[in-house]
C-alpha cells in the first residue's frame, strides 16, 4: 500500500460492442490501484459493470453516444465532479476528448493512456500528462510530460498450479495458436488463406484461434473451401489461457495494426515463442527474422513455413524477449510505474514545476 491515499477516476469511452486489450488494460490497472488502498472509480459503459467487481465503484455513462455529444459531456463532467478525484484517468482518444472538456476542479490532474499509433493525438494534447504503452508511440507522441508504461500481464502459472490439458491433438502435431477478436483488424482470413499454403510434411501442423466476433462465418467459410477442418479449428472464447500458451508450440499473430499485444506478452511469458505481420510495438520487442516483411498472405505463409520446422531455434533466437518480457512486463511493474507517475506527476501539478 502506498503511503497517498489518491481518489482516481479511470474513463473509458468505448461503446460496450467489443472488449479487447484497451478494456483488459482498465480492469487490471484499477482492481491494481485499488489493492494499493486508493479509492477507485470507472466511468464506462453499462455492459463492463460486472469487469469491475467492488472495491472499485462502476458509474453508468452513455458511451455510446459520440464523443461531441453534449449529454455524454455534460453526464461525464456531472459524475466526475461528483467523485471529486485527485486523478481522472482517460484510457483512449475519445475518452481524452471528453476529459479534456470537462470542467474540473483546477487541483484534478488530468491524465490519459495512448493504446495505439493514431494519425494525431490531438485529444491528448489538453491533458497535463500522457502514458505510452509501447515504445513506437511514446516517440511520436508530442507532449511534454509522457512516460512510457508498458502493459503488463500476471505472472505465469508455476508447474505446481498446472490446470488440465486444453489441447486434444495427436503426439507430434505441432500446436500453433493465434488469440483475439474474430474481427478484421485481427488479420485471421489471411493468416487461414497463409495456413492453406503451407506444404505439409511428415509432422503435422494444428492452428487453433482463440476468440469471437462477427467474422467467425466469413473464417469458416475459408476452412471449408481449402478443406482445412483437420488443420484449423476455431475453439471460440477461452476466458483462462495461461494454460493455451504453456502447451502451444507457436503463436501467431497475423493483426493489420496492434498496440502492445497482450497475446504478445503472454505468450513470452509462457515461454511460447511468436512470429507476427509488421506491427510496430511487436517489431520492438521481437527479432525482425520472426516478423512478416508484409501484410500480405504471401509473407505470412513464407514467415510460417520458415519456423513452423525450427522452432527450436526460433526459441533461442527470442530468448532475449523473452528475459525482457519477465523482467519488464508483468502486472506488477504496469501497476508500479503507473502509480510512480500519478505522485510524480500530482506534485509537479500542484507545485506548478514543469
Amino acid at each position: 500500500m502506498t503511503e497517498r491515499h489518491l481518489t482516481l477516476a479511470f474513463v473509458i469511452a468505448t461503446p460496450g460492442t467489443n472488449w479487447g486489450g484497451m478494456e483488459r488494460h482498465t480492469v487490471d490497472l484499477a482492481k491494481g490501484m485499488a489493492e494499493r488502498g486508493h479509492t477507485v472509480h470507472v466511468l464506462g459503459h453499462k455492459s463492463y459493470h460486472d469487469h469491475f467487481p467492488p472495491p472499485v465503484t462502476f458509474h453508468r455513462q452513455p458511451v455510446q453516444l459520440g464523443r461531441k455529444n453534449p449529454w455524454l459531456q455534460w453526464t461525464i463532467t456531472r459524475c466526475l465532479r461528483d467523485i471529486s478525484p485527485d486523478i481522472v484517468h482517460a484510457q483512449g482518444s475519445k475518452a481524452a476528448d471528453l476529459v479534456s472538456r470537462s470542467r474540473l476542479s483546477l487541483s484534478t490532474l488530468r491524465l490519459g493512456t495512448v493504446h495505439g499509433i493514431k494519425s494525431n493525438h490531438r485529444a491528448f494534447q489538453h491533458l497535463d500528462a500522457v502514458i505510452a504503452v509501447s515504445q513506437p508511440i511514446f516517440l511520436v507522441l508530442e507532449h511534454p510530460r509522457k512516460r512510457l508504461v508498458p502493459n503488463g500481464v500476471p505472472a505465469p502459472l508455476t508447474p505446481g498450479q498446472s490446470a488440465p490439458a486444453v489441447t486434444d491433438q495427436p503426439d507430434g502435431t505441432i500446436n500453433a495458436i493465434a488469440v483475439g477478436r474474430l474481427e478484421p483488424v485481427k488479420g485471421f482470413s489471411k493468416l487461414i488463406e497463409a495456413w492453406s499454403k503451407l506444404v505439409p510434411d511428415e509432422r503435422h501442423y494444428h492452428l487453433t484461434i482463440y476468440g469471437e466476433g462477427s467474422e467467425r462465418p466469413r473464417l469458416e467459410q475459408l476452412i471449408n473451401r481449402h478443406s482445412l477442418a483437420k488443420s484449423v479449428t476455431l475453439a471460440g472464447f477461452q476466458p483462462a489461457m495461461e494454460q493455451v500458451y504453456q502447451e502451444a508450440d507457436l503463436t501467431i499473430i497475423s493483426s493489420e495494426r496492434e498496440a502492445l499485444s497482450y497475446v504478445l506478452i503472454e505468450s513470452l511469458l509462457a515461454g511460447c515463442p511468436v512470429v507476427s505481420t509488421p506491427i510496430p510495438a511487436i517489431q520492438a520487442l521481437l527479432p525482425e527474422q520472426a516478423v512478416s516483411t508484409a501484410h500480405s498472405v504471401e509473407s505470412l505463409a513464407q514467415l510460417l513455413s520458415s519456423w513452423l520446422s525450427n522452432l527450436p531455434d526460433l526459441r533461442v533466437l527470442e530468448t532475449e524477449a523473452i528475459i525482457f518480457a519477465r523482467t519488464h512486463l508483468t502486472l506488477e511493474n504496469m501497476i508500479a510505474n503507473t502509480e510512480s507517475f500519478y505522485l510524480e506527476t500530482l506534485q509537479c501539478h500542484h507545485t506548478g514545476t514543469p
